[in-house]
């Protein structure tokens, strides 16, 4: 608004937002620049080569003492594991990861989200059992580095909410 005032006089900033909104030009510059950030898909050609693992909070839902279903997926093939919790501790997490590795091995890339559900020290503790294990660290709860998780944690919570009403 500072330039057009150096050029142009009693211009308001009203007839100035009028002409944007109406010229086409302006419009197409707008909207081009509100398309974002291109998100490249993760592919991956092997089963385990990158598997992701997040928590669903069910304590609004608890079943006896399991208050929490941990959701495991191979980025993949989309197979997912799930495993009730009591709580969200990371020793009781780190436990139900190191039973699925021992069932699958350990995947190439484990990528889980920020929560705290997550604690370093465990984390670092599966890397000293797996030293080719690397952690990769998504935004929480954010849909372009978490999505196919997520997907799949509402599939499961919908699936419980199902059972609870019958």
């Amino acid at each position: 608004m500072a330039e057009i005032k150096k050029k142009y006089k009693n211009l308001t900033q009203e007839v100035v937002l009028m002409y944007l909104k109406f010229c086409g030009p302006c419009q197409t510059k707008l909207s081009s620049k509100r398309k974002g950030l291109v998100v490249k898909p993760i592919i991956h050609s092997e089963m385990n080569s990158r598997c992701q693992v997040d928590l669903i909070d069910m304590q609004s839902q608890a079943d006896g003492e399991f208050r929490f279903i941990m959701v495991y997926q191979d980025h993949l093939t989309k197979f997912v594991q799930l495993r009730a919790l009591k709580s969200k501790t990371a020793e009781e997490v780190a436990n139900n990861i190191l039973d699925i590795f021992c069932i699958f091995g350990a995947p190439v890339i484990l990528q889980s989200d920020n929560g705290r559900e997550f604690v370093n020290k465990i984390i670092n503790d599966l890397k000293i059992m797996w030293p080719t294990l690397k952690i990769v660290h998504g935004k929480p709860r954010h849909s372009q580095s978490q999505g196919s998780v997520e997907k799949a944690n509402l599939r499961y919570t919908k699936y419980v909410d199902h059972l609870d009403a019958n």
